[in-house]
Order: structure tokens, then sequence, then C-alpha cells
């Protein structure tokens, strides 16, 4: 086979293997894009709550670790910030559709 035979089955493979991966980790989830949103949204309470408790451990004196606080408060944002991004994408996507011709 030549090279350039080679190059050009090069997509077909590429496209074969991505679709293969794809697949294999959707089998793999076995969960709907419904229950990983609900337990990103659980996860991200979870950690808005641990914030909210190391805050208050802060104040009353229980903690005296700033960092530890601030870690805790940090990633209850981060968190919180990435689940919006997946919301704005999600409504994107739901109005892209939306405006698709049958």
């Amino acid at each position: 086979m030549k090279i350039s035979q080679g190059l050009a089955l090069l997509p077909d493979v590429q496209q074969t293997v991505s679709k293969k991966a794809v697949d294999k980790a959707l089998q793999s989830t076995q969960q709907s894009f419904g229950e990983v949103l609900s337990k990103t949204i659980t996860d991200v309470n979870d950690l808005q709550n641990e914030a909210g408790k190391a805050i208050e451990k802060m104040v009353t004196g229980e903690a005296s670790d700033l960092h530890e606080v601030m870690i805790a408060v940090e990633k209850a944002r981060t968190s919180f910030d990435l689940l919006m991004e997946i919301r704005n994408k999600t409504i994107d996507m739901y109005r892209e559709i939306m405006r698709m011709q049958v």
C-alpha cells in the first residue's frame, strides 16, 4: 500500500475508532444524561453545604485553619460554575434543536 492510499484511509479509521470509543464509553456508564445530571447537582449541593459548614466553624472559632475554609469555598464555587456552564450548554443545545427544520 502506498503512503497516499494510507493517508486517504486515515479519516475512515479515525471515525471508526472514535465511534467505537464513544460506544464503549456509553455502554460502560449505563446511565442516562438525567441521572448523571441529577448526581452532579447533588454533589454540587453537598460541596455548597460543606463550604457553609466550614465558614460557620471558622466564625464560631471551631476551625482555626483559614486555608481549609478557603479550599472548601473554592471547591464549591468551581463546581457551581461548572454546573452553570453545563446548564448553559444544555439550554443552547435545546434551542438549536428547536430551530431545526423537520
